[in-house]
């Protein structure tokens, strides 16, 4: 039954109907729409918030307290691409170029089910630690190199050079910089602006990624029923596994779920940028419509309850 009132909590949250209201309107053919200097700004806003915060808790944290979490996000960068190339390969008879480019979406991480993520975590009354927008960082980056390397790829330093400089890293690691020189004081001046209006924010980003998202379920009947149950049920693997490496590194339940969100998380950002230079010949409606247009989805609406629930119960 907590289970059930914590799905029922999520479906109804601000975030997740404005994510339904986005999706809606694309599928009405309604002509709402932001302007693409707005979902910039929200990206801006967004990932440098999370960045800033990160920074300034990182700075009160010790390095011993830090250092398990951060082996287990590096953990997960290793196999969570691996082990979706592997399901590709094997028992999805995927060729390997279409694997690989699919592995580092699923290897990497989508930080706005991060941001949803701690969202719901502290909507349910739980904290996770403050220092986990810096595992965003260090999961970004390993699983792209990673599959690109499975299929041998020269292009792949190209790639690495595209995601280190990708907007996605530059705020996020920036961000900690600033936030972990900065430090509490420092960054009080414009707390408020970076915390007390980061809400507001994601919800107007959530509604324009239910706009996007409608848009690739176009593309379902491409990708055929193995992607679409690889959609979901890699997340929910993924998912298990972060939250048990969390809660085994000694998270708390809050940042087991969390972190076991990330894991389940595709990107869809930083990504497609580098398989679009390293993999020209992977099919988009592949890796796009899988990361965007179903494990996105399922993450925001059922998948963070079930990491959530699933924490309690390990740490019960």
């Amino acid at each position: 039954m907590e289970t059930l009132h914590i799905v029922q909590a999520n479906l109804l949250s601000p975030l997740v109907l404005a994510f339904v209201l986005g999706a809606l309107a694309t599928l009405l053919r309604s002509d709402l729409e932001l302007p693409e200097q707005l979902y910039s700004t929200l990206t801006i806003y967004l990932l440098l918030a999370i960045g800033l915060k990160g920074g300034v808790a990182l700075q009160q944290t010790p390095l011993v307290e830090f250092a398990l979490p951060a082996g287990a996000a590096l953990a997960l960068g290793l196999l969570t691409p691996l082990s979706a190339y592997w399901v590709l390969r094997h028992l999805g008879r995927m060729d390997n170029t279409n694997a690989a480019a699919m592995a580092a979406h699923y290897g990497s991480v989508s930080a706005v089910t991060f941001i949803a993520a701690q969202s719901f975590v502290e909507a349910a009354g739980l904290a996770g630690e403050a220092f986990l927008p810096a595992l965003v960082a260090l999961l970004e980056v390993p699983a792209i190199v990673i599959a690109l390397l499975l299929v041998r790829s020269g292009a792949w330093q190209v790639a690495l050079r595209e995601v280190l400089s990708s907007r996605s890293i530059i705020l996020l690691i920036g961000g900690l910089t600033i936030g972990y020189i900065a430090g509490p004081q420092g960054f009080a001046p414009v707390e408020p602006f970076f915390v007390g209006g980061f809400k507001g924010a994601l919800t107007l980003f959530l509604l324009e990624m239910g706009l996007v998202a409608a848009r690739r379920l176009r593309d379902l009947r491409q990708v055929g029923s193995v992607l679409l149950g690889f959609g979901v049920i890699m997340p929910i693997a993924h998912g298990a596994l972060g939250v048990f490496l969390g809660s085994w590194v000694g998270l708390s339940v809050g940042g087991s779920a969390v972190l076991g969100a990330m894991a389940a998380s595709a990107s869809y950002i930083a990504a497609p940028a580098a398989v679009r230079l390293a993999l020209p010949g992977a099919n988009p409606s592949y890796y796009l419509t899988a990361s965007l247009g179903i494990t996105f989805p399922f993450n925001l609406t059922l998948g963070i309850p079930l990491y959530l629930a699933l924490a309690r119960w390990i740490g019960a």
